[in-house]
């Protein structure tokens, strides 16, 4: 018997069950179960996530010097084939509490751990801009390395309704996620971006590979150097 895939989703939103970002999030999950996957909610606001603090312990000895909530979530992330990740906009970009999680791992962006990973992301906005943060949270996955398959995004502009075609779209792209993992889908054009990403992080961990030792250590396990 095969393995199901399994899919965190992440919602930033501190609003808790009156977010509208979460019913997003939910119902990509929602999709992604009904396609036989394994799935797993997680409300970030309601986690202890310190600020990086740039120093760089991470790419040295893979492992941060905050004693937070943080690692678990990271072996959460770790252990998922797929991630949602789910944002209102807060000025033109995703919140603090999502943006926090993600300048925590910058050792991964250099180590790809995300690797063979899938991604999408939903985005919500009372104005103006919920497409673009739905595409800058997927710019982030690919940057750890997932390949992303599509965004929802919906600026309600005064007119709550609209969470009910976007609610539709977000199941569809729960579908489209887990069948993307179950296919081991590809995208020649996210392939030639990782191909270059790959070498450029390459060359960036080598020429600090004496005090990077684990990121050094991590590539030469991966057999990419």
């Amino acid at each position: 018997m095969k393995t199901p895939v399994k899919i965190i989703g992440i919602n930033g939103s501190p609003k808790g069950e009156k977010s509208q970002t979460r019913r997003l999030v939910l119902a990509v999950l929602e999709g992604a179960r009904a396609a036989g996957a394994d799935v797993m909610f997680v409300d970030i606001c309601a986690l202890k996530i310190r600020y990086c603090t740039a120093c760089a312990t991470c790419y040295a000895k893979g492992e941060c010097v905050h004693d937070d909530d943080m690692p678990a979530l990271y072996e959460k992330l770790l252990d998922a084939d797929g991630i949602v990740l789910g944002s209102p906009v807060y000025i033109n970009s995703v919140t603090a509490q999502l943006k926090t999680m993600l300048d925590r791992m910058a050792d991964s962006v250099h180590c790809l751990h995300f690797t063979g990973k899938y991604g999408c992301a939903v985005s919500t906005a009372g104005g103006a801009m919920a497409d673009e943060t739905a595409d800058y949270m997927n710019s982030a996955m690919r940057m750890l390395g997932a390949t992303t398959v599509g965004t929802v995004g919906v600026n309600f502009m005064g007119n709550p309704d609209l969470i009910v075609p976007a609610g539709k779209k977000a199941k569809d792209l729960g579908r489209k996620l887990a069948e993307a993992i179950r296919t081991e889908w590809k995208d020649p054009a996210q392939q030639a971006y990782y191909a270059d990403r790959k070498a450029r992080m390459k060359q960036l961990v080598l020429a600090n590979k004496d005090v990077w030792t684990h990121e050094f250590d991590h590539w030469k396990a991966m057999g990419w150097i």
